[in-house]
Formats: C-alpha cells, structure tokens, sequence
C-alpha cells in the first residue's frame, strides 16, 4: 500500500471543496475530487494536477448507493485504505432567506426531504461505506453550519437549518460508536463564504472556509472527536 495518505472531498469541484482539495494536497496527500457534475469535476481536477497536485476526479452522486459504492471500490482497489473524508457536498434547499416562502411556515415537505437527503443521509451513508476503509485510523469532517446551531437557532429556511443540525447529531453519533478507535469524527462551520451557496456579500473567501476543514482533516492523535468547530475553535451545539 503506498505511504502517501488518501482524502476523498465531496461535491469539489468549486468553492469550499476545492480550496480544501488544493490544500489536503498541498499537505502532501492525494486527493480524490469527486463531484455529480463530470465535466466540472474533470476540468477541477485536472486544474490541481497542472499544479502540480496528487489529484484524482471520481464521479459520485452523494444520494445513490450505487455511486457510493462505486467510490468505496475504487478507493480500496487504487490505494487499499482511506484516511480522510471530507463530507462537503450540500445543498440550500429553501427559497431566498428573507422571503415569506422561505418560512417555516410555508416549507413543503419535499424541500424538507431534499435538505435531508443531500444533507444528512448522504454524509451517513458515506460514512458507513467508506470508514471500513481506514482501518482504525483516520479523520472525517462532516462540513456543517451555524445556522444548524440549536444554541442560536432563528427563524427562516428550515430545510437547510434542520438538515445541518441532524449533521451534527450523524458526528456526534458516529464519534461516539468510534470511541477507542483512531478515527476522530467532526462537525466544522467555515463561517460565511463567498461562494455560489453563500453568494457574494459573504465576509470569507473559499480559502478561508476551507482553513477549520483542513485543521480538523489532519488533527493529531491526541486531538478532539465528536466536536463543532469554526477556525480551530469549539462552538455551541
């Protein structure tokens, strides 16, 4: 098996993920970009490997099994192990923040599903797939947001807000079952980002978002599991 550690991103092939896939490699690991849309996805790829980046694209779909297992086997078959999994893809389900249709209210039950499915489901199922694969060791990062926050929860778009919080339960739950083990199991905010989901008017830029992914993708053995993060920091639940 070779010595260079493994990451897989999802949903990389812009903003957040791919300034995380620029940075894993940059740390010296190979980084395998999976994104739904392959054409995108290839062109991302290929723009870190003339970087001269360990980079691999691999297509994945996160709500099909199908394509998650597809992604397992590839993985075990290319390199034989797993070391860190980056759960970045997402979606905002909801209508425009601010909007009477983005109410709690007025959600229908489809927005609810597909918040959850993207969202929450899909980082599961990756989970359950791909942790076999670290062999006791290794780092998962389930990329999360403030406004899944209980602790400063508001009204407005309850697809994503609920989706985001049921995250952060997938962490907490995972990190427990994984406790004596050297898998550590995260939930990290990267804050509001410039990005086609955080839109313009975001403080951050996509190389900031990534820095707390990238801080909870390589912690040490003595470092935390079964935390929320922003910028290397606890934050409430």
């Amino acid at each position: 098996m070779p010595s260079t550690p493994v990451a897989i991103v999802t949903g990389a092939y812009r903003g957040i993920g791919l300034e995380t896939c620029r940075a894993l490699a940059e740390r010296g690991y190979a980084v395998v970009l999976t994104a739904r849309r392959e054409a995108a996805g290839r062109q991302a790829a290929e723009a870190l490997r003339r970087d001269g980046h360990d980079i691999r694209y691999q297509p994945l779909d996160v709500t099909d099994a199908s394509s998650i297992e597809h992604l397992a086997r590839f993985i075990d078959e290319t390199f034989g192990r797993l070391d860190v999994l980056v759960n970045n893809a997402g979606i905002f389900p909801d209508p425009t923040p601010g909007s009477g249709a983005a109410s709690v209210f007025a959600v229908d039950a489809e927005t609810l599903r597909a918040g959850f499915e993207t969202n929450t489901i899909a980082p599961l199922r990756l989970c359950q797939t791909l942790i076999p694969l670290m062999r006791g060791e290794g780092r998962i990062v389930n990329v999360s947001s403030g406004m899944g926050q209980l602790s400063e929860m508001n009204g407005c778009c309850p697809g994503y807000r609920l989706s985001k919080t049921a995250l952060n339960a997938v962490t907490r739950i995972f990190a427990d079952e994984l406790r004596g083990t050297g898998i550590k199991v995260n939930s990290v905010c990267p804050g509001w980002v410039r990005t086609e989901m955080g839109g313009p008017e975001a403080p951050r830029s996509p190389q900031e978002g990534a820095r707390g992914i990238l801080w909870a993708a390589t912690l040490p053995a003595d470092g935390p599991s079964g935390g929320f993060f922003r910028d290397g920091q606890p934050i409430p639940w």
